[in-house]
């Protein structure tokens, strides 16, 4: 039976206290998913969740009988958050499915370990360490999937996805984070049921999309995505030869030491122009300022020889964009700078125009256009005087 040391957990403030409220130490609760994933491959978790055979209610009382404060969240799917020291913990009544319809689920509580796992996606995600002795419950496999870098289905791979239709991107985003290549018969029954992605309200399709992108090295799964036409029901725009723009890319961030950033990816494989990726983002629900960044990102605007130019025209962020976008090796230098770049307001105004002599009127902006143009070229100067100087120019005064 595979173990995972306790002391991953055990040392977390509050956590022991919060265990024992939850009756882990008789085995009505274990610590469930991805964090356990996570653990045994030596990676970073950030989020514990628990699975537990109380009830919600039995769960709220106690946690406030720990005098840990219990929020409920999810009461209806079985989901409290219990806050302990400042940190989160999403505890979930176990679960088996009623009813499913692609989008949603009816479920019933219940007390049965498989029957909780049965209802998970991934057979990786369908593991439940032991609180206090870090035993491992693995009904399907899951430990042995991680040793060979598989991400497999539980149970029979159409049915699942017929079940939740989420499934399919969920399926994609896991194989390029944990998986060397798809499983056969996952990536046929995805492919055989990409259409009904259309059922799928967009927020969901986009922050599936966006988390996938935002991966360390997505290209290699998306590549297989396009190869089977997996996004063509709902992003069409998206196609083959977009491929090498998100490589090169990726490529361009790691360069740079830019973070990886999924709505930058997206912009690489879209179409370029601003009129698509406003369609997109809207398809998407993106906010007003994803929407507005996409199409900034996919508008080809050359990159002055002082990208802090750009960056005053469009923002430090759309600018590092538009750098790393073009394959510009500047961003290497400017990456950085641009990041923290606040936008520099120009010590000369209208009114300091007409006080050196140009009558009020339609000429007073577009002379003050002219100073912020020389202003730009000249770096932005914050100095007064020097700003003046530079209207005094324009206007052809000494």
């Amino acid at each position: 039976m595979t173990h995972i040391s306790p002391e991953l957990w055990l040392g977390r403030p509050g956590m022991p206290a919060l265990l024992e409220s939850l009756g882990a130490a008789r085995g009505d609760s274990r610590i469930v998913g991805g964090a356990v994933r996570d653990w045994l491959l030596d990676l970073e978790v950030s989020d514990i969740d628990i699975a537990t055979r109380l009830s919600p209610p039995q769960v709220m009382d106690a946690l406030e009988k720990a005098g840990i404060r219990a929020v409920p969240t999810g009461l209806a799917h079985g989901t409290v958050t219990a806050v302990s020291h400042g940190a989160h913990y999403e505890i979930t009544t176990l679960r088996r499915d009623v009813e499913t319809d692609g989008r949603h689920a009816r479920v019933a509580f219940t007390d049965d370990w498989r029957a909780d796992a049965e209802r998970r996606d991934f057979t990786i995600n369908a593991l439940y360490a032991h609180p206090f002795d870090g035993t491992i419950l693995d009904f399907f496999g899951g430990v042995t999937d991680l040793g060979q870098h598989l991400v497999r289905f539980i149970g029979e791979p159409l049915r699942r996805i017929a079940e939740d239709h989420l499934r399919i991107l969920r399926f994609f985003r896991f194989t390029a984070r944990y998986a060397e290549s798809p499983d056969p018969e996952g990536l046929a029954a995805c492919a055989a049921r990409a259409n009904d992605l259309m059922a799928l309200s967009r927020e969901r399709i986009r922050d599936e999309l966006l988390k996938l992108l935002h991966l360390p090295d997505p290209a290699p799964t998306v590549g297989v995505m396009l190869d089977h036409a997996i996004l063509k029901p709902v992003l069409p725009e998206i196609t083959a030869d977009a491929l090498p723009r998100l490589v090169a890319l990726a490529s361009a961030e790691r360069a740079a030491g830019v973070p990886a950033d999924g709505l930058r990816r997206l912009a690489a494989l879209l179409p370029h122009g601003p009129e698509p990726a406003g369609q997109i983002g809207a398809r998407l629900k993106l906010s007003n300022a994803q929407k507005l960044r996409l199409q900034l990102a996919c508008t080809p605007t050359p990159v002055p020889e002082d990208p802090r130019a750009l960056a005053y025209a469009i923002g430090g962020q759309a600018a590092i964009d538009r750098l790393l976008l073009t394959g510009d090796g500047r961003a290497r230098h400017w990456a950085a700078q641009l990041a923290g770049w606040t936008r520099p307001r120009m010590p000369v105004s209208g009114k300091d125009l007409i006080a050196m002599g140009l009558p009020p009127g339609p000429q007073v902006s577009r002379r003050l256009a002219e100073v912020e143009a020389r202003w730009i070229a000249a770096g932005f100067p914050d100095s007064r005087e020097k700003t003046a100087a530079i209207a005094r120019a324009v206007m052809g005064l000494r």
